[in-house]
C-alpha cells in the first residue's frame, strides 16, 4: 500500500522535528463549537485508540467484523485535550501510530481481505479500513499544518 511509506515518513518527520508543536496557533480555540488544532490532534489520538482495537479485534472476532462508531465530539471534550500538555499529546499520538504501523506491517493478503461491515451497513474489507484510517489521518494532519 502506497500510504504506508507516507505514513512512515510522516511519523519520522513529526518525531524528529517536533513539527506539530511548532504549528502557528496550535492551541488557539476560536469557537466553542470548533476544535483547535490541539483538539484535532486529540481527535487523532481517539481515532488511533479506536482503530488499534478494530485492527486487533478483526483478527479473531467473527467475520464479517462490524465496525462500531465512536462519539468523536464527546471524546475530545471528555479527554480535555485543549488543556493537556502539548508534548505529552504528541508523544502519545506518535506511540499509538507507531503501533498502528507495526500492526499494518504484520498483515497478510488473507487478513487484508477479512470482511467488515461499515457503520452505514456497506460491506468492505480490512484493507479498506486501513486505507480509510490513513486518509482520515492525513486529512487532519493537513488541517493542523495549514495556516489559519
Amino acid at each position: 500500500m502506497v500510504f504506508i511509506k507516507n505514513f512512515e515518513s510522516a511519523l519520522q518527520n513529526i518525531a524528529q522535528n517536533n513539527s506539530l508543536i511548532l504549528v502557528d496557533d496550535f492551541e488557539l480555540k476560536i469557537s466553542t463549537t470548533k476544535w483547535s488544532k490541539k483538539e484535532i490532534l486529540g481527535h487523532l489520538i481517539d481515532s488511533a485508540i479506536n482503530n488499534i482495537q478494530r485492527f486487533t479485534e478483526i483478527q479473531y472476532f467473527e467475520k464479517p467484523y462490524v465496525i462500531r462508531k465512536y462519539q468523536q465530539d464527546e471524546l475530545v471534550q471528555f479527554n480535555n485535550y485543549q488543556n493537556k500538555n502539548s508534548d505529552d499529546l504528541i508523544n502519545l499520538w506518535l506511540q499509538l501510530n507507531s503501533h498502528i504501523l507495526y500492526l499494518i506491517n504484520n498483515q497478510t493478503k488473507e487478513t487484508l481481505s477479512y470482511q467488515i461491515i461499515l457503520p452505514n451497513g456497506e460491506m468492505s474489507n480490512f484493507k479498506f479500513l486501513i486505507e480509510d484510517y490513513l486518509d482520515h489521518l492525513f486529512y487532519h494532519l493537513k488541517q493542523i499544518n495549514h495556516e489559519s
